[in-house]
């Protein structure tokens, strides 16, 4: 494994499955329209697959790498869709076979001129890149959205890693030398459990230096907050909504 890879997931590789948000197709649709065909996708940080297996219902073929095998091991089974244990910056594929380079809330985790140059060496001609990533849920609840907001801002904010700020700016802090193409706002919708909020603050990188730091009794406390502003017990779901900022462009002509 690459010793610059920054670990936070592993260890929480199958929360992290289990309620990270999967994309909507419609996100897979639009990717779809970028490159100048939809033959090859390469899901560039893919961790346990959340856009892998979307992608493929617009693409020929994806291929999903991700430096973390057990993120990996959880991934969905696609017969399209090929998992790969392999860094942004060294994917291990051939020149010029890629339609679409795609990284999904993975980006600020990279070496970006080391991938830059990755993701333009794996480019056919008429190929583009989009840099995908999705900013704090919000709640239909307000008395429940606060509670995360503050776990979001009081209790892990020290603890979030400086990369965290590219996420909050929707990557337009990133250097990002390509022609951009223009994709329409998109948002991830579903409904989450009290169960599925917490484990879903598990898979976060505060939290899980959070926890490192012996931070367990301020991460239950947190949890205990929440359950009290839960509305209709701790059984009920509530709508979430994860909006999602793409930043895309040609790759190469």
């Amino acid at each position: 494994m690459d010793p610059t890879f920054k670990d936070y997931f592993s260890a929480a590789s199958a929360d992290y499955a289990r309620y990270r948000p999967r994309y909507p197709l419609a996100l897979a649709e639009a990717l779809a329209g970028l490159p100048a065909r939809p033959g090859v996708a390469w899901d560039v940080g893919c961790g346990s697959g959340q856009l892998s297996t979307v992608l493929a219902e617009a693409f020929e073929v994806v291929i999903a790498t991700d430096p973390s095998a057990s993120q990996l091991a959880e991934g969905r089974p696609h017969p399209r869709v090929s998992y790969r244990v392999a860094p942004a910056e060294a994917s291990g594929l051939d020149d010029g076979v890629v339609d679409l380079v795609v990284a999904a809330q993975a980006a600020h985790w990279f070496d970006i001129p080391a991938f830059y140059a990755e993701a333009r060496r794996v480019a056919r001609p008429g190929a583009a890149i989009a840099l995908v990533t999705y900013s704090l849920f919000r709640f239909d609840d307000p008395a429940v959205e606060a509670v995360v907001d503050r776990y979001y801002r009081e209790i892990v904010g020290p603890y979030w890693p400086p990369e965290r700020r590219h996420v909050e700016a929707g990557y337009m802090t990133l250097d990002f030398p390509f022609a951009p193409l223009a994709v329409a706002p998109l948002a991830v919708e579903r409904r989450l459990g009290l169960e599925g909020v917490v484990a879903n603050w598990r898979t976060w990188s505060a939290t899980r230096r959070l926890l490192d730091a012996g931070g367990q009794a301020a991460f239950e406390a947190a949890c205990a907050e929440l359950a009290r502003a839960w509305p209709g017990g701790d059984r009920a779901e509530v709508g979430v909504r994860w909006p999602i900022t793409v930043r895309a462009g040609r790759l190469r002509d």
